[in-house]
C-alpha cells in the first residue's frame, strides 16, 4: 500500500522559523506562526523539514491506494511565498478566501500569499478555525479549536 510521503517530524520548529531567509519572509512566517498559535489549541509541529503543521488526521485515498496521516492545517514558508494548506480545499471557503486580500490559491488546498501585510488577518484566523474544524468534523478528530 502507498503511504503518503509527508510525515511529522521531531524538528524544533522555531529553530526553523529562525532558519528562513530573506530576513522578512522569517517574520512573516514566525508572524503567521502568532496567528495559527492565536486560533488552534494544538501545537505547531514540523512536518517533512519545510511545513510547520498543525493536529493531524489519517487520509485514506478512495482513488489510489495511498494513506496516512496529515496535518489538518499547515503552512510553509517557500521561496517565492508563503503557502497555507487549506486541508479540505480552497473551494470550500471562496467567500471568506475572496475577503482576505491579495494572495493567489491553487485549484486544490493552496492559499500563496507573498507577505503578512497583504491579508486580512482576523480574515485568515476565520478561515484557519473553520477549515480545522471542518476537518475534526470530517475525520472524527478530538481537538479543540478557539476564535
Amino acid at each position: 500500500m502507498s503511504e503518503i510521503k509527508t510525515r511529522a517530524m521531531d524538528l524544533d520548529v522555531e529553530q526553523f522559523l529562525m532558519g528562513v531567509e530573506p530576513e522578512k519572509k522569517k517574520l512573516d512566517s514566525i508572524k503567521l506562526k502568532y496567528v495559527f498559535d492565536s486560533v488552534l489549541e494544538e501545537k505547531a509541529s514540523m512536518w517533512n523539514n519545510n511545513m510547520i503543521g498543525y493536529g493531524s488526521y489519517h487520509y485514506k485515498s478512495e482513488r489510489s491506494k495511498q494513506e496516512g496521516d496529515w496535518p489538518l492545517i499547515a503552512f510553509s514558508p517557500r521561496k517565492q511565498y508563503i503557502a497555507i494548506y487549506i486541508m479540505p480545499g480552497v473551494d470550500h471557503y471562496k467567500d471568506l478566501i475572496d475577503r482576505l486580500g491579495k494572495h493567489k490559491v491553487s485549484s486544490g488546498s493552496c492559499i500563496y500569499v507573498n507577505k503578512i501585510e497583504d491579508i486580512n488577518v482576523d480574515v485568515l484566523k476565520e478561515i484557519i478555525a473553520t477549515s480545522v474544524r471542518d476537518m475534526k468534523r470530517m475525520y472524527k478528530v478530538d481537538e479543540i479549536i478557539s476564535l
